[in-house]
Formats: C-alpha cells, structure tokens, sequence
C-alpha cells in the first residue's frame, strides 16, 4: 500500500509540473511583448522576419531584419502608438544583407509603432503588413524580477497539484491550499508589485486603481484561494472548492502578461 501511495504521488507530482509548463509556456508565446515572427515574399525570396515588441526605456531599441541581399534597401518607419503623429524614418544600414536601424527609448510603459519598408528594383514592401508595437520598460533588477519568476512558478505549480490531489482518497488538502495561496502572495501580491515598480514606475495598476489584466488576475487567484480555504473547514465537500480554485487559477494564468496593461 506504502508503494502504491508513493507511486500515485509521483504520478500528481509529474501531471501538475506538465500543466504548469504548458501553461506557462502558452502565456509566454501568446503574449502582445513576445517577438512577432514570420515571413513574407519579396523578389522572390522569402525573407523570415523576428521584430520585438518589448524594449528597454534606457537604451535605443535595434530593428534587425535578414534579406539576403546588400542591393535591398529598407526604411524603418514609426510613430507613437494611437497618435496621428507624422511617421519618422530612419534609414536602414545594410551590411551583408542584414538590414539593421533604431528606435528612440520611451518612458516607462511608452509605446511605439513601426514596420519596415524594404525597396529593391521596383518593388517596394512593407514588413510586417500591420505595425507591430513595441512597448518599453525599466530596467527590473534580479533581486526583484527572480524571486517573482520563481514564486510565481511554484504558485501555479502547487496549485495544480492542490487541484489533482482531490483524486486521492483521503487528500491533504490543506496543505496544498495553503501552500498555493502562500507562494501566490510573496510572488503575486509582494514581488510583483515590485517588479511592476522598477518596469513602469507603478506598484499596483489593477483594482481599485486601474484594469491592468495582469494585476486583477492575479488579485483574482488570489481571492479564490483564500475562498477555498475557508471552505475547506466550511463546506462538506471541500474537494470541489479546491478543484475549482485550481481551475481558476489556470484559467486566469492562461491569459498573456501585459494584455490591456501599461
């Protein structure tokens, strides 16, 4: 019996860890500050294209674009996002077909808007079809940004592993609830506020003060966990309110950082 308890933990321990990387890869590729890529046809060539749309507020930001070819030219063109400013333009070095120009820095949560317009022959292009956004920050030391990366991991970590306990007979579900709402608060409600600081000069931008995505869905998992909780001692079947919280908190950690941010 002591084995196949052993090995049953094992089991919950590897499905919650595969959860949690899928999920927190899934928010970090669908995320509006993850690198636009993909590719586009000019005079017969594909050329694949990566533009960042995440920039630091303490340096310029390099645009660099592979066309294979030193005859192309290319114009890198932006302007401030949601303004009707005239569009600037900067001409594009290119050094052993690597197209290659800067943005200016912006502010703290400052953004900007831009493509690149590459003329070869007779044929001009833009790239990408639509502007992509680029949004800047400050710089976030590691003292600040670790623990929080770290935190939050283990938050959703023990979450979905307080989640898949309830399949157990006799589940310890305390000790999974606590943990889940304990880690959520060092890396959600003490470290993120810091690290929100350092990057856009705010500590809190979500309820009751603003509707940063980021910040509410955190203060959401939060608020459930504590819920759960109190369920636990409260209610008859505390597995589902345990289930639930964990199902929430994938839910709400799902959604990309950043969406309807700074």
């Amino acid at each position: 019996m002591e084995q196949k308890n052993k090995k049953v933990t094992i089991l919950l321990w590897v499905i919650a860890f595969i959860i949690t990387i899928f999920s927190a890869y899934y928010q970090r590729v669908t995320g509006p500050t993850y690198p636009l890529s993909g590719s586009i046809k000019f005079q017969g060539k594909d050329i694949l294209y990566k533009l960042d749309r995440s920039g630091s507020s303490n340096e310029n930001s390099s645009v660099k674009l592979e066309v294979l070819d030193d005859s192309i030219k290319g114009v890198l063109l932006w302007r401030r996002n949601k303004t009707n400013d005239d569009l600037s333009r900067v001409e594009m070095t290119n050094e052993k077909g690597v197209l290659t120009g800067e943005l200016p820095k912006q502010p703290p949560a400052g953004k900007l808007q831009y493509f690149i317009r590459l003329i070869g022959g007779n044929m001009e292009i833009n790239v990408p079809t639509e502007p992509v956004v680029i949004r800047f920050k400050g710089d976030i030391p590691m003292w600040a940004l670790l623990p929080h990366i770290i935190f939050m991991f283990l938050a959703m970590l023990l979450s979905i592993r307080a989640g898949v306990e309830i399949f157990r007979k006799e589940p310890d579900l305390k000790k999974f609830a606590y943990w889940a709402m304990g880690l959520l608060t060092v890396g959600g409600l003490i470290f993120g506020p810091l690290v929100e600081k350092y990057a856009f000069g705010q500590y809190w931008t979500g309820v009751p003060f603003g509707f940063d995505l980021t910040d509410n869905k955190t203060l959401i998992a939060w608020i459930v966990w504590i819920a759960a909780i109190v369920m636990i001692y409260r209610s008859k079947k505390p597995k589902y309110w345990v289930l639930g919280a964990a199902l929430v908190t994938i839910a709400v950690f799902l959604i990309p950082h950043s969406v309807l941010g700074s």
